[in-house]
């Protein structure tokens, strides 16, 4: 999400009749990636006391309804399934089109409260953006009067760059959690007999699931050391797409996983599990990609291997890869947001 704020506002404060500002009131109000100076950045000037969760959250809705009323923006345009819940409390009764924008899994469970607050505050929003055509048919049948748009996640272009050389690298970027099932990943990868090659997993522990440890454990069990990489957060993940031969990726829930199309877009051929929303949006099995029945892990190693083994292949798809991904570029992407926050 912060990756994507950051893109389309980069984007839409180029436009000269345009004044963006982006509200930033979470737990961890960090910005990682590049924001172009003519953003204006609000937070609050407390912060948010997780041990007093109730008052810290009723004091982020006064500031944001207070903001937003003293901003009086055209539009807002919320990012975030438990996000959008509060945003769309703090401006219960207020005039301004609030546009939310949810980029989770389609069948994400958000807990009991929030799942009812879901239900009676989406329709009060003026639209509703998804990433997937699933998860459209998935929120109609949900909130049938709701405005809701698919637009896919804006695909920054990675260009090769000629100091960076590929190697015999299999590439997977992703948070350290359950769902990325990096460990079935390594597994399948310690099957493969060729010894030239690397596995590099960019990516730390998140939502306090210390994962890190485990994958090191297991690596150290199947004799990997000198194969698998635990490469940690990276800034700059631009350089390791553009060295690595292959992207894999195990994730078993997704919404729009940018970290396929950022691989696509570097022309590097990606082969990933086909759950239920996301990747089947940007690969098209056997041309520009492979997609695995969720948890094939025979197939998924069948066809890792065959990459592996078959460069003309692997730069085949790579190349038609990096072609078909340009209908997610930043640009397009972020018209198609304009057009439904400022033309609806």
């Amino acid at each position: 999400m912060e990756r994507v704020v950051s893109q389309l506002a980069n984007q839409f404060v180029n436009k000269e009749y345009l004044d963006v500002h982006i509200i930033l009131y979470g737990i961890k109000r960090d910005i990682f990636y590049l924001i172009n100076d003519k953003v204006k950045i609000h937070k609050p000037d407390f912060p948010f006391d997780n041990s007093k969760r109730l008052i810290s959250t009723v004091k982020t809705i006064l500031f944001l309804r207070n903001k937003i009323k003293i901003l009086q923006p055209t539009a807002v345009l919320s990012f975030g399934e438990y996000w959008n819940n509060l945003v769309l409390l703090s401006t219960l009764k207020l005039k301004t089109p609030v546009y939310i924008a949810d980029r989770s899994t389609p069948f994400k469970n958000l807990g009991r409260f929030q799942n009812f607050l879901r239900k009676i505050l989406y329709p009060t929003a003026n639209g509703l953006i998804l990433q997937t055509e699933k998860a459209r048919q998935i929120y109609q049948k949900q909130f049938k009067n709701l405005d809701i748009t698919v637009i896919g996640n804006p695909i920054r272009e990675i260009k090769t760059k000629d100091n960076i050389k590929r190697e015999n690298i299999i590439l997977m970027v992703g948070r350290l959690i359950d769902t990325k099932h990096q460990d079935r990943l390594i597994k399948i990868f310690s099957k493969i007999d060729l010894s030239n090659w690397k596995l590099i997993l960019v990516g730390d522990d998140a939502v306090k699931q210390k994962n890190k440890e485990k994958l090191r454990q297991l690596i150290y069990d199947l004799k990997l050391e000198n194969k698998v990489i635990l490469a940690g957060k990276q800034k700059d993940v631009e350089s390791y797409y553009l060295k690595s031969k292959i992207f894999a990726f195990t994730s078993s829930s997704e919404g729009f996983p940018n970290v396929i199309g950022e691989a696509m877009s570097a022309g590097v051929p990606v082969i990933a599990y086909d759950c239920l929303a996301g990747p089947s949006e940007m690969i098209r099995d056997d041309y520009n990609g492979f997609l695995i029945p969720l948890f094939d892990d025979k197939n998924f190693q069948k066809k890792l291997e065959l990459l592996m083994r078959d460069d003309e292949l692997s730069l085949n798809i790579g190349d038609k890869a990096k072609i078909n991904i340009k209908r997610f570029n930043t640009k397009f992407i972020s018209e198609k947001f304009l057009d439904v926050i400022l033309n609806r």
